[in-house]
């Protein structure tokens, strides 16, 4: 499963937008309230009603709630009025958006802005659709609070977004059976000897252990050690496979600059796997090593198509933008660089003076 191109009218931030996505790597990147994890979010709930398989069986109506209850639960509007999503732009009273996917197939959402639980639903497809795993990693690591996080929101409101309750129940799955790809091997072999150990799990809580050491538990570690742990045990549960999509907002949390090599490397090579991957980012070394791997081929031997969009807000009118380019270097509107040519400018007026 691919997505292809999302559109948007009148959703949140976005007039109008009409995005065509690389089928291996897109880096989002833009300054805050542009809209990148808005991006995310919308494609995450169009799709992940239907990642369980064609719902052939289910009528119009059962449809409609399915998506409506994934669009209330990502986004969490007030008293769950999914017309609060519609842009406030004087004029705007309702919003359509929609995704295609390989195949000519294409999932559309619309609803008004006085809605509060009902949305037009209409998906296009010319053939069963299979099973697919979507996941989103949002800012805040998981793996640490599996143990009791997915029935604490199965029986009381808890004020977390759905994502972290979906990426819960994912991490509450059993080790697949069968031997690693080459691929799954190279990503398990590179996280474990930047940890300098291996995830286990027990009664469904998760241990780091380290030879000679012991095993630890998952909250005497750093945070960025326990998004690594995530992304190893998916690929051993098999969540992460050729046929995922991953939505990662902003990776850089938490995380050392050293760090930051190695998790693109990690990127890369589950795109090799056959992963598409959805990127946020406000971090200049995520950007750059993005960046060197699209201009050098030793750094993408795969020649895989990595995608760069830039949001940003339109001077005059405070609408947001985009651009896309296949280099970081090519973006004519770059937050994380231009801040990082002021702060260089700042620094050389210090030194030398005006």
């Amino acid at each position: 499963m691919k997505i292809k191109k999302l559109t948007l009218n009148n959703f949140m931030a976005f007039e109008n937008a009409e995005i065509d996505w690389s089928d291996n790597i897109n880096i989002i990147c833009g300054e805050n309230s542009t809209g990148k994890t808005t991006l995310l979010k919308v494609m995450y709930s169009m799709i992940k009603p239907l990642s369980n398989g064609s719902k052939d069986n289910l009528t119009k109506e059962m449809e409609e709630q399915l998506f409506v209850k994934k669009i209330q639960g990502v986004f969490r509007p007030d008293e769950m009025k999914i017309g609060r999503l519609v842009s406030r732009k004087r004029g705007s009273n309702r919003t359509d958006f929609s995704v295609e996917l390989e195949k000519k197939q294409k999932i559309s959402v619309g609803f008004g802005n006085r809605q509060e639980n009902h949305a037009d639903i209409s998906i296009e497809k010319n053939m069963k659709m299979k099973k697919y795993d979507i996941i989103y990693i949002p800012t805040k690591e998981m793996i640490s609070t599996v143990e009791h996080f997915v029935s604490l929101y199965d029986e009381y409101h808890i004020d977390f977004e759905e994502m972290y309750y979906d990426l819960a129940k994912l991490l509450d799955r059993p080790l697949s059976k069968g031997p690693n790809t080459t691929e799954q091997n190279q990503v398990l072999n590179s996280l474990e000897n930047i940890m300098k150990g291996q995830i286990v799990q027990k009664n469904k809580k998760f241990y780091f252990k380290i030879r000679g050491e012991g095993e630890f538990e998952m909250g005497l570690l750093s945070d960025g050690y326990r998004k690594l742990s995530m992304i190893i045990y998916m690929i051993l549960s098999g969540s992460l496979n050729k046929n995922t999509i991953l939505f990662w907002d902003e990776p850089e949390t938490n995380m050392n600059p050293k760090m930051i090599r190695p998790i693109v490397q990690t990127i890369i090579v589950l795109a090799q796997m056959g992963v598409q991957i959805f990127v946020s980012t406000h971090d200049y070394f995520i950007q750059q090593e993005f960046n060197m791997a699209s201009v050098y081929s030793e750094l993408n031997p795969k020649n895989l198509d990595i995608r760069f969009i830039s949001l940003f807000r339109d001077d005059k009118t405070h609408d947001v933008k985009y651009e896309m380019k296949n280099t970081a270097s090519d973006l004519k509107h770059n937050a994380i660089m231009q801040e990082f040519d002021a702060m260089y400018g700042r620094e050389q007026r210090i030194i030398y003076g005006e």
